[in-house]
């Protein structure tokens, strides 16, 4: 059973796959195409934690490759009514994919151990995996390739941040962190990086600046994440200079892109004249969302194109 809870647990090969199947079902859609690959098969959206991209995106996906899907909110009593064995054993038998959006890692990971139908992480504290996805695919419809590009990530070394390192580590992709030391990577994230990829070209450093330079994509975060609502202060402070703004990106390639996964503090981690200007793929890169996710759906359940 394959299960998608992090970047690592697709190779290089398969990203590229998942890359080139949605390629092929976007052009399509820009024709107004939309191949049902997935007839009648069915997805489930189990979230904890609230959502506009990942929710909408992931329901379209699946209608679009003619299958459905079904919103699993609190009402269910994931972890409340029954035990996780029980819970997953049963809900694995009524559909083909399992998206699930939590609070904690650990759960999506202990649902994993029980459930007959594939999980794909929808966002978790530790990762956020279909996001990174669909940034990477965006940077290399932006530049028209991947592989030894240079991205920089400003701000906190969130769940984001994580997925976009160990995709950059998959894709050979030069990855820059500029972060304060106390919201960087820890050591067991970077040892984990390193294993995964001995040639991978991380960079850390507490200077945006530094992290920017030469860089062909330029991204950031809010500073404080769902549930990290009361450090909201003690981030803003920690994190003033490190401001994504014109000035900053005139350090980057003078081709870069700007990237933010949204919703987006404007005034705060980005001004509104870099998430508006002409750099920007925000919007692109949202949209993608819904290609990537349909790519990874058709690949994950083995659809095959309509002879």
């Amino acid at each position: 059973m394959r299960h998608v809870l992090t970047i690592f647990d697709l190779s290089t090969k398969e990203i590229d796959r998942i890359f080139s199947v949605t390629e092929d079902l976007k052009s399509k859609h820009a024709l107004g195409l939309r191949e049902p690959l997935l007839p009648g098969r069915t997805i489930a959206l189990l979230f904890e934690k609230p959502s506009l991209r990942t929710r909408v995106s992931f329901e379209t996906a699946i209608l679009h490759l003619g299958g459905g899907s079904l919103f699993l909110g609190k009402d269910v009593g994931w972890g409340e009514r029954e035990s996780t064995a029980d819970f997953g054993q049963v809900l694995g038998q009524y559909v083909d994919a399992l998206v699930c959006r939590a609070k904690c890692h650990q759960r999506v990971e202990e649902l994993a151990k029980y459930c007959e139908c594939p999980i794909i992480n929808g966002l978790t504290d530790l990762a956020h995996p279909c996001q990174a996805l669909a940034d990477m695919y965006t940077l290399r419809e932006y530049h028209g390739t991947l592989r030894g590009l240079k991205l920089a990530y400003v701000g906190d070394a969130n769940n984001v941040a994580r997925s976009l390192a160990e995709a950059s580590a998959r894709l050979g992709v030069h990855f820059a962190i500029a972060s304060p030391a106390k919201y960087q990577f820890d050591a067991e994230f970077v040892a984990q990086l390193r294993a995964a990829a001995p040639d991978f070209r991380l960079e850390m450093t507490a200077d945006p600046v530094a992290a920017v330079r030469g860089a062909a994509g330029v991204y950031t975060d809010v500073w404080a994440s769902m549930g990290q609502e009361a450090e909201q202060a003690e981030r803003a402070e920690a994190f003033a200079s490190y401001q994504v703004d014109e000035r900053l990106m005139k350090h980057a390639d003078a081709r870069a892109c700007f990237l933010h996964c949204l919703p987006a503090r404007r005034g705060q981690e980005v001004t509104d004249e870099v998430m508006d200007g002409a750099q920007s793929a925000v919007i692109q890169q949202a949209g993608n969302r819904m290609h990537v996710q349909k790519g990874l759906l058709a690949w994950l359940l083995g659809a095959k194109s309509p002879q």
